[in-house]
């Protein structure tokens, strides 16, 4: 894919993300549970690579941020996860994997990262362990989706790549 094809693509996959922000989320105390940004993470791990992964990542949480839909943890959690997922499918090339990836880059990873941000940065006491279950089952249904569309997208030959 070309690098003007993929940039396309991620604009495209933070414009989904984006929009239905405010449409499809879990509100789990001051964490907001949002399954489209895993599936996003997967589809760009895959189909684009870490670079653009992250990117999507990082846009998609700017946005929410910047529009009051999303919550300052999902940044942590949204990089680390589409991070993760993209090594773990380049490295294995295997959907799995990049499942495996997304979940524990922001179930186990993000909720690490976001217990000090909500210490200093929000001034409230929280629990590690509060953040864990609300992001390892957000990143779980979204990743079995992202899974999903990928296996779709491999069997109608929609792309190039292996899937």
């Amino acid at each position: 894919m070309k690098p003007t094809q993929k940039l396309t693509l991620t604009a495209m996959f933070i414009a989904i993300g984006t929009l239905t922000s405010h449409l499809f989320y879990i509100p789990l105390g001051v964490v907001k549970a949002f399954p489209i940004q895993h599936v996003m993470n997967v589809l760009s791990a895959v189909l684009l690579g870490p670079f653009y992964a992250v990117a999507q990542a990082f846009g998609v949480s700017l946005l929410r941020n910047l529009m009051g839909t999303g919550s300052v943890f999902a940044f942590p959690g949204s990089i680390l996860g589409a991070l993760l997922a993209a090594y773990f499918y380049k490295k294995f090339k295997s959907l799995g994997m990049a499942f495996t990836g997304e979940v524990i880059g922001t179930g186990i990873l993000g909720a690490f990262a976001s217990y000090p941000i909500a210490l200093l940065v929000i001034g409230q006491e929280a629990t590690l362990f509060g953040f864990i279950p609300a992001f390892v089952t957000s990143s779980f249904v979204g990743a079995a989706m992202g899974f999903g569309v990928l296996k779709v997208i491999g069997r109608t030959k929609v792309t190039e790549l292996k899937l």
